[in-house]
């Protein structure tokens, strides 16, 4: 330890900020795949939440997945996910999920928005930019 007290006011604020941001809510960067176990608790984060429902078949899904992989780097405050609707049926029934790909937007558990069919890179930035704010 330092007996200069200048140093040791610049170790403590620094430690106050390192601190702050290890309190600060971090969304990972990457896309997260949703089922049964961990869908509920995902979607009901206080930051958003924009859930792909795909199947591997589905040729509009696998257009648009690069589009949203792509764009789940460029925006950081919201939670790019996906479903396969072949294996969370449920999930996609709950929803109310009949053709895909379906992009619905959540925050804090409810959905505020919802888009369908291959949308391209216009419609997941403007969806994306109505809830990044």
């Amino acid at each position: 330890m330092s007996d200069d007290p200048e140093i040791e006011k610049i170790k403590q604020r620094q430690l106050e900020n390192l601190l702050k941001q290890q309190n600060q809510p971090k969304i990972e960067p990457g896309i997260t795949d949703l089922n049964d176990s961990n869908f509920d608790q995902i979607i009901s984060a206080e930051n958003p939440t924009l859930v792909d429902f795909w199947a591997e078949w589905c040729g509009p899904c696998k257009t648009m997945h690069p589009v949203f992989e792509s764009l789940s780097k460029t925006y950081s405050k919201i939670k790019f996910a996906r479903v396969n609707v072949d294996n969370s049926q449920n999930i996609a029934t709950r929803f109310a999920v009949q053709s895909i790909p379906t992009f619905i937007m959540f925050k804090s558990g409810q959905i505020v928005d919802k888009m369908m069919g291959s949308v391209g890179a216009p419609g997941i930035h403007m969806i994306c930019k109505k809830y990044s704010n």
